[in-house]
């Protein structure tokens, strides 16, 4: 049975977030906290948690959920440890190589440009402040994911009013 480890972005999700949502109505849903949502933030704290969220479970039916910073620190992990898992979620990547806005995170670039050793699917929007879409798709080509265009939904985070995101879940279950 499938076991989920979400992983959010720079200063967390909250309640209207829809990996919130997912927290609470996916079976075997986890979330992978860290010391630092907002503040101080690193790269290596952040896959270091993950590391320890991950440590005794059956990597097969592992799928990690990311958004944002939090697709970052599962291509780190993947680029570090190599593990293969079931699959991942990348959501809202941030391109971390250019950020269109300070903040007060260190260490996530560069980010790591090599095919992924398992399955992926890049969820993007067309208007996210945080990446364009070219890069988001060209990013899919690189680490070998299924790229998927939601249209304008800003950054897919509590701004975007998704609620439960069904449309996200669907996508999920592709995995």
């Amino acid at each position: 049975m499938a076991k989920y480890f979400l992983i959010p972005g720079f200063r967390g999700s909250d309640e209207n977030h829809w990996q919130s949502y997912w927290l609470k109505s996916i079976p075997n849903a986890h979330l992978v906290n860290q010391d630092n949502w907002g503040a101080n933030v690193t790269k290596d704290d952040w896959v270091s948690h993950l590391v320890d969220a991950l440590n005794h479970e059956d990597l097969s039916q592992v799928i990690l959920i990311g958004h944002s910073l939090g697709v970052a620190t599962i291509i780190h992990w993947a680029n570090q440890y190599g593990h293969k898992i079931r699959g991942a979620l990348l959501v809202a990547p941030t391109n971390v190589d250019e950020l269109a806005q300070p903040i007060d995170a260190t260490g996530f670039a560069p980010m790591p440009l090599e095919k992924l050793k398992f399955p992926t699917i890049i969820v993007a929007s067309t208007n996210d402040i945080w990446i364009n879409i070219e890069k988001a798709e060209e990013y899919s080509k690189i680490w070998g994911s299924e790229f998927e265009n939601i249209g304008a939904q800003g950054h897919i985070n509590s701004d975007s009013k998704l609620g439960e995101w069904e449309i996200g879940r669907k996508i999920l279950e592709r995995l």
